[in-house]
């Protein structure tokens, strides 16, 4: 690209978690000696701050950035995550485990989890996360990063991290200033457009006048610029997923063991969350409007507190759904003001890094090709899509009928690619990924298995093995994985370690 074609100066709308994040790969990426970065934040505004739970690609993030791993978790008072729990979904009583990493080891060129199958439906087999080195080391509440042969299951493990969300975008915040991103405080009054529908300059409440050739529109449910001054449009999914409400609240910890996952209980008319902290325990319900009333949610959770509660309640509301069109001209939105998917799986934080590396991939001159602008957003919208099916699947498997919430789950339409991989599973135990789609095999069978739907099948060529064969080697797998699990520290020793400077 010549010169005259690149673009100089960006202008990024909102804070939070969003814009910093967006802010800190610009400051990692750009040499801002040569380019403008421009963060504009207004005091007035509070932050969602609400998403305390990432999955492992945030890991890569980090890195990617060159972030100490001890020094963020000292600053965010973050904890690790291998998964989430799932009490009262599929019914009352029951509860499954989501974990992250693999089940066993592939045999025979085969997906392991055939050969389980076959020994499930012949009533052996053992319990699915025996397989799972995240979920028996969360089980026992052990975490740690131990020097491992590359043949042992602590060699690869995958985490993730809960953390502050908000001490997170302050970290960001830091780390990008220092790196050369110009911060403003103040508030957008008015925006100025060229003649051909670009967006030219923003005008704060002070008067000062901001101008830019990019704007990254990170102001959250509020959409200033990519809906209120772009005309973006809105595909509402809430006949999918009603739940458009949330009330959060962090509360004292009364746990000795610092769990190192996530942990999801359904309720009447949605579900709750708990998070660990080393501070805190961030607390929340994802309730649907329709089904109960603010007050009756309110008390749920309060019910529930194991412990003081550290703050008022943060009551948020929104519409699940996203823009069809989250980059029109030379405006992108990034995060909630691209869309949202209630935080059932903690994707909140992914949507904002998956839609950075979109942009890294489709950065614009300063033609701004419609080429490029049609790319990002059909690549957004499929991934939006996946996500919202993967979550979807949670809802629609349930055997709860116990209220008119749920019963109202258990008859959502499914989309027909989501109808596919269900229908695909229940025949022939067969989970394919999809255009290298966020959620695995690993997570499709935790979630499909754990919520009751059952395989009428499995690969055929598992039976090139005798039962035995398969017995001794699923035996093995087990047996190898408890033992390793069994040899990392304790979850809340190994952070009191990383916080010993």
């Amino acid at each position: 690209m010549s010169q005259s074609m690149s673009i100089k100066s960006i202008v990024i709308v909102g804070g939070g978690s969003a814009g910093w994040m967006t802010a800190a790969t610009l400051s990692k990426v750009l040499d801002l000696s040569k380019y403008s970065v421009t963060l504009i934040e207004s005091e007035d505004i509070k932050g969602v701050s609400v998403g305390e739970a990432t999955i492992p690609q945030i890991t890569l993030f980090n890195r990617i950035l060159g972030i100490d791993e001890a020094d963020f978790i000292r600053a965010t008072n973050a904890t690790y995550k291998l998964g989430i729990e799932f009490k009262d979904w599929k019914r009352k009583g029951h509860a499954y485990f989501h974990p992250f990493g693999t089940f066993g080891i592939n045999m025979e060129a085969l997906p392991f989890h055939h050969f389980w199958l076959k020994r499930f439906n012949e009533g052996a087999g053992g319990d699915l996360c025996s397989y799972s080195i995240e979920a028996m080391a969360a089980k026992s509440g052990r975490f740690g990063k131990v020097n491992a042969q590359n043949n042992s299951p602590l060699a690869n493990m995958s985490y993730a991290y809960h953390f502050d969300s908000t001490l997170y975008a302050n970290f960001l915040r830091d780390f990008a200033v220092k790196r050369g991103v110009r911060h403003i405080k103040g508030k957008v009054e008015a925006v100025s457009k060229h003649p051909n529908g670009h967006i030219n300059t923003l005008t704060l409440q002070n008067g000062h006048c901001i101008d830019g050739e990019f704007y990254i529109d990170c102001s959250g449910f509020r959409s200033l610029l990519l809906e209120k001054e772009m005309g973006a449009t809105f595909n509402d999914w809430s006949d999918l997923l009603p739940c458009d409400s949330a009330i959060a609240i962090p509360c004292k910890s009364a746990d000795s063991m610092l769990k190192p996952y996530t942990q999801s209980t359904a309720k009447n008319a949605g579900w709750t969350w708990r998070i660990p902290l080393q501070h805190r325990i961030g607390n929340g319900y994802v309730y649907a409007s329709k089904f109960t009333e603010k007050e009756a949610a309110l008390d749920d959770l309060m019910a529930q507190l194991e412990g003081e509660p550290l703050a008022e309640p943060n009551f948020l509301a929104w519409k699940t759904g996203m823009r069809p069109q989250s980059w029109i001209k030379n405006c992108l939105g990034i995060g909630l003001s691209a869309g949202f998917i209630e935080p059932l799986e903690s994707t909140g934080l992914h949507l904002i890094q998956s839609a950075i590396a979109r942009l890294m991939t489709l950065f614009p001159s300063n033609r701004f090709c419609q080429s490029d602008i049609d790319m990002y957003n059909r690549q957004t919208t499929k991934e939006f899509e996946q996500i919202r099916d993967f979550i979807v699947l949670h809802y629609a498997l349930t055997e709860r009928n116990d209220s008119e919430f749920w019963r109202y789950c258990r008859n959502i339409s499914l989309s027909e690619s989501l109808e596919q991989k269900v229908q695909l599973y229940k025949d022939s135990g067969r989970i394919f990924r999809i255009d290298n789609e966020l959620f695995n095999e690993t997570s499709w069978l935790a979630v499909m298995h754990g919520q009751g739907l059952r395989s009428e099948g499995y690969h055929p060529l598992v039976d090139r093995m005798s039962t035995s064969l398969i017995d001794e080697r699923l035996s093995h797998i087990a047996s190898v994985i408890n033992k390793s699990a069994s040899l990392l520290p304790e979850h809340a020793h190994f952070i009191a370690q990383l916080n010993v400077k």
